[in-house]
């Protein structure tokens, strides 16, 4: 663990403490890039990490992203419900355009456009979760409760089963 030195975990402090949300971004030395990275790094479980994978509408093209539990890999045919277009995966280059944040530090707000959101459902189950701040070594700890308040984004079945 590190003081927080990038200009991206910065900003998201910032924007964290503007929210009125009591958390502190922790930059590592190691990789957080990874749900089981991120989980080993802050001794937690790897369904605590809030993950974010970013979709891009195959129709539209535009942007969807789902914060699930690292343990959860994502239902495509439940986000096509939710999006009413089928996603399709998102390149490096499409997460850093649409998000501002690079592949392993897509962090769930700050992004320079607004974004369709989802909310994986199974995140509620943990008092504290945590997520990406940014950078591929940085990440926060919120609860579900603080992340729904920051993204205002609904709550959803994403898991595929």
């Amino acid at each position: 663990m590190k003081t927080t030195t990038h200009p991206d975990a910065i900003r998201i402090q910032r924007l964290l403490d503007a929210a009125g949300i009591s958390a502190t971004v922790v930059e590592f030395e190691q990789s957080t890039h990874s749900s089981a990275e991120a989980a080993a790094a802050v001794g937690c479980a790897v369904e605590e990490i809030a993950k974010t994978v970013v979709f891009r509408g195959r129709q539209s093209g535009a942007a969807a992203v789902v914060i699930a539990s690292g343990a959860n890999r994502i239902c495509e045919k439940k986000l096509a419900a939710l999006l009413g277009e089928k996603p399709g995966r998102a390149d490096a280059d499409f997460v850093l355009q649409a998000t501002g944040y690079v592949v392993g530090g897509v962090a769930p707000l700050g992004h320079p456009a607004p974004l369709r959101l989802f909310l994986d459902a199974d995140l509620q189950r943990f008092p504290r979760i945590w997520s990406a701040a940014g950078t591929p070594n940085a990440v926060f700890p919120l609860s579900p409760a603080q992340l729904a308040q920051l993204t205002a984004a609904p709550w959803a079945d994403v898991r595929k089963d």
